[in-house]
């Protein structure tokens, strides 16, 4: 029982990262109905953001959480200002054409960025060492299960960052305005909606969860290199398929689901099938119920 409990803690922890990611991806297909596979090396940019911020920040602020909260910001800010860099340059100008013409973009956008993040004069190809924000400290809880600082921190501000959003989305006039965005494009910009900024904002937002994403991530396995935002990004989107593609708490449900299903992949079964598990779930849902978890299910006019 312990060593279950244990994978829980193990899997919790990684899910809420994965659920951060797959918020964004939820978001973004919410408002305009397209997969924003450059997603995932947005999340890998708040790394390196974090990755040069935190010798900037930490002569200034010293040691310990404020440095770490100086961090995640930067990240956010960082990657929230990438994201609407993407969406006005790349997606806008093709916002009318075929939803196919923008998922090839979006690929595109994809492998601009792993690969420009390997030129030597970005980022560089070799793995670097994430710094160490916060000591790390280990906690017995009861039957010998143990749990860190790190994973307590990235609970802490993924739960935090959660109950922010869903206050942004039902209690603000944005989140109003996103609503009825996602649900009716055309009429809401009939009824004086900012169809532009809207869509502006909702890549800000997915994407500085993504950097938020990163820098935990990134704290929690502090190897970091230009194209670790693949299998992560793609996790998140399996996430998102899972629990309902659209639905910002299927996403998250998604996130902690996937998560807990890859430790217990690597504990009783063996590392080598974790990927293989997770990717195997995708095709389940999509096989068993399209619509996700928590999705729901609808006939599209031809």
């Amino acid at each position: 029982m312990s060593e279950f409990l244990q994978q829980v803690i193990n899997g919790l922890s990684l899910g809420a990262i994965y659920a951060l990611i797959a918020l964004g991806y939820t978001m973004i297909y919410g408002v305009l109905r397209f997969i924003n596979f450059a997603h995932g090396d947005v999340f890998m940019v708040g790394a390196y953001i974090g990755f040069y911020a935190f010798p900037k920040l930490q002569p200034l602020l010293g040691d310990g959480y404020g440095t770490a909260v100086a961090v995640l910001l930067a990240a956010m800010i960082g990657c929230g200002l990438l994201g609407v860099t993407i969406e006005r340059l790349a997606y806008r100008p093709l916002r009318s054409r075929p939803k196919l013409t923008v998922l090839i973009t979006a690929i595109g956008i994809s492998l601009f960025l792993e690969y420009t993040g390997q030129l030597p004069v970005v980022f560089g190809a070799d793995y670097k060492t994430f710094p160490t924000l916060i000591p790390e400290t280990t906690y017995t809880l009861f039957g010998g299960v143990s749990i860190g600082s790190t994973q307590i921190l990235v609970f802490v501000v993924a739960l935090a960052l959660m109950a922010a959003l869903r206050v942004v989305v039902l209690r603000t006039k944005i989140g109003t305005a996103m609503r009825a965005v996602s649900m009716n494009m055309n009429a809401a910009s009939l009824m004086g909606i900012n169809i532009n900024r809207v869509i502006s904002f909702t890549f800000f937002l997915g994407s500085s969860l993504a950097g938020a994403g990163a820098v935990l991530y990134a704290i929690s396995y502090p190897k970091i290199n230009p194209l670790m935002g693949i299998l992560p990004g793609l996790k998140a989107f399996v996430a998102a398929v899972l629990g309902g593609i659209g639905n910002i708490a299927g996403a998250t449900l998604g996130g902690f689901l996937i998560g807990t299903a890859e430790t217990m992949t690597a504990g009783y079964i063996s590392p080598s099938y974790r990927d293989a598990i997770v990717f195997g779930i995708l095709i389940l849902i999509l096989i068993l119920k399209p619509s996700g978890l928590l999705g729901k299910g609808g006939a599209e006019k031809v």
